[in-house]
């Protein structure tokens, strides 16, 4: 079968791609969508279990650090477009182990943008997608949201080097001319999230009536943004985007981490039938981490008036269908939680 589009999606198997390659897969049945994931701990090919007998699907386990890997998944199908998702995400890990996050976001970048370049060859009916977070801007006052146009000012090893990432994109589409996109998004939440961050880890938690840790006083303050509604920005951006530009992808609230676990405690009781505040007394305060950026929050106006693009649901609406996604797989929480990968759960959280 001849593809129109040959997409490699990389990190294809972690919560955000998987929701992005079953997107592409089911809207695009006359692209191929090549699943490129090194299957660590947060990539896991269940998240994808019920597209993969679909004949416009393809996986490849690989390391985009690996730069012969990388080379052949470009040549063997022949790769007309990446949508880049591929990192390592956590700002604990990245503080206790830097270099981690240096190789797979830095180099692991550039070995895919260097390979798209010798692949492509000049070419211009291509589309290079890197996905990156807002992070990169550092941490906002009381006021303000993060535009496009932000100064970078990242605080931590993780946005560091997403950063980094960031500006070698922006490099090679300014020194050699690579068709390039790119799009920053806000805290993401939704079904299949590995349970190291705030709103799984609580539900999880709250189901097993275990202690929920909140760091510092729980003020900090983080923008959500459905997973789904993500990967619908992913999809306008990658076809209907400028060239060069830039978008910020955010679900236009704003919640104190403290008033989202209230949130989700009285929205939990609710479903599992207990008394009114009891999920509240699991609550506990513990030391602030470091490099805790104390608030985000995007400007999302680009996005919505080029390209027509806002969140489909409230964060009401779409916290209601995280939580009923997790309580009725809750057998998919616990094969991560108690198996192979069951070292990377560490009843501690962050806000992505």
């Amino acid at each position: 079968m001849e593809f129109k589009k040959r997409i490699l999606v990389t990190g294809g198997a972690g919560f955000i791609g998987s929701h992005l390659v079953r997107l592409l897969l089911e809207k695009y049945p006359e692209y191929l969508i090549v699943n490129f994931d090194k299957l660590t701990y947060a990539g896991n090919l269940e998240n994808l279990k019920d597209i993969e007998h679909k004949s416009n699907y393809r996986f490849v386990k690989g390391d985009i650090t690996d730069v012969e890997a990388v080379k052949n998944a470009f040549n063997e199908y022949n790769i007309s477009d990446v949508i880049h998702l591929a990192a390592e995400s956590h700002v604990d890990r990245s503080i206790e182990g830097p270099m981690d996050f240096v190789m797979t976001n830095v180099v692991g970048t550039v070995n895919l943008l260097q390979c798209a370049r010798d692949h492509w060859k000049g070419g211009k009916d291509h589309i290079f997608h890197h996905v990156s977070t807002d992070e990169v801007y550092g941490s906002l006052g009381e006021t303000g949201l993060f535009m496009e146009t932000t100064p970078y000012d990242p605080r931590s090893p993780y946005s560091a080097s997403k950063a980094s990432s960031d500006h070698f994109v922006q490099a090679f589409y300014h020194t050699y001319g690579l068709p390039i996109k790119m799009s920053n998004c806000s805290n993401n939440y939704g079904s299949h999230q590995f349970p190291e961050k705030l709103i799984p880890l609580m539900i999880n938690n709250i189901v097993n009536e275990k202690p929920l840790p909140v760091y510092g006083t729980g003020a900090n303050i983080r923008d959500w943004l459905w997973v789904v509604d993500h990967a619908i920005a992913i999809d306008e951006i990658f076809h209907k985007g400028r060239l060069g530009e830039s978008y910020n992808v955010g679900g236009l609230n704003e919640w104190t981490n403290l008033d989202l676990v209230h949130y989700l405690c009285d929205l939990m009781d609710k479903k599992l039938g207990r008394s009114e505040g009891a999920s509240r007394q699991l609550i506990t305060f513990v030391t602030d981490r470091k490099g805790h950026d104390m608030r985000y929050a995007i400007d999302a106006s680009k996005i919505e008036k080029e390209l027509g693009w806002k969140p489909s649901v409230t964060f009401e609406q779409g916290l209601d269908l995280t939580v009923d996604w997790y309580l009725n797989n809750q057998d998919w929480i616990d094969s991560i939680t108690s198996g192979e990968y069951a070292t990377y759960y560490r009843n501690m959280y962050e806000e992505r």
